[in-house]
């Protein structure tokens, strides 16, 4: 299986075993999941994945759950492959975390945790600049408070991909 949100893939790889300790089936699973980035990377050859280097800054915003339970680096190692040179924000969490920003008591919470790092580089960054978020708490808290569109990480590789094949 392989996952396109961090918070689905820390599920099977973190939260499944530890309900189910010593569960066969539990164990099978989280040996079976993958999250997208770290799926291309076990399953391709350096020379395999490659594009030309994007002429764009790209800001990343780790989720949660990427960081602490997934690791982000295999999406880095992917992302040097491509010649793609990223500004990892050093934010922590973006203030949205699931639910918890949507909910009107932690709302100004959820905003002063956003404003700490992350919105006021995300409104300071270049025009062109890529805001790279891939769960979808980061891209919200990002897309409302900044008012910037922000791409997953597959969107990213899709972008690079067409950018290369429109050069040939």
């Amino acid at each position: 299986m392989v996952a396109l949100e961090p918070a689905c893939i820390s599920a099977f790889a973190d939260e499944l075993p530890n309900l189910f300790p010593g569960s066969e089936a539990a164990a099978r699973l989280r040996g079976q999941a993958s999250f997208f980035s770290d799926f291309l990377v076990k399953a391709s050859d350096e020379d395999q994945i490659s594009c030309r280097p994007l002429d764009r800054q790209v800001l990343v915003q780790v989720h949660c759950h990427h960081h602490a339970i997934v690791g982000y680096h295999s999406e880095r190692q992917l992302l040097e492959r491509l010649g793609i040179v990223v500004d990892v924000l050093p934010s922590g969490c973006c203030g949205m975390a699931g639910a918890f920003g949507f909910e009107q008591d932690k709302y100004e919470l959820s905003m002063k945790l956003a404003e700490r790092v992350l919105l006021p580089r995300v409104r300071t960054a270049p025009p062109d600049t890529i805001v790279l978020a891939n769960g979808f708490s980061c891209r919200e808290q990002i897309e409302q408070g900044a008012g910037v569109e922000t791409m997953h990480v597959a969107e990213l590789l899709s972008l690079a991909h067409r950018e290369t094949n429109a050069g040939r």
